[in-house]
């Protein structure tokens, strides 16, 4: 018994070189991608009608109970702080900034001369 071999056929030649393949996985043509800062923007815009309760902390002191119960118009209480120190700006209960008194029409307002870094406001969040 005779036993002939199958030669296999040929094999086509149809590899791709590395940059047609680099070619064919690339994404089509899109739009270029927004600026980073202006995609984090519209990703938080659902935040931007949260209210935030905000106050302006002219300085602090201690008292006892015998000293608020005599008190009445007229009264002083010493504060901390010098006149002419800065004004701590909060915002829900977190220094945010610290600026200076001005009077805007008949009103008061707080000019930021100073506002607390990203970086020390994410440390003081626990």
């Amino acid at each position: 018994m005779e036993t002939t071999e199958n030669p296999s056929p040929p094999v086509p030649d149809n590899t791709l070189n590395p940059e047609e393949t680099a070619e064919l996985l690339e994404e089509p043509h899109a739009a270029p991608s927004p600026p980073k800062q202006e995609k984090s923007a519209r990703d938080l815009e659902f935040l931007f009608d949260v209210p935030l309760q905000v106050s302006v902390e002219v300085g602090r002191t201690r008292i006892l109970l015998k000293d608020l119960l005599q008190m009445g118009e007229g009264y002083v209480v010493e504060l901390d702080k010098q006149a002419g120190d800065p004004l701590d700006l909060y915002v829900n209960s977190r220094l945010i900034a610290r600026g200076e008194a001005v009077k805007v029409g008949d009103k008061f307002g707080i000019k930021l001369t100073e506002v607390v870094s990203q970086t020390d406001r994410l440390e003081h969040l626990g």
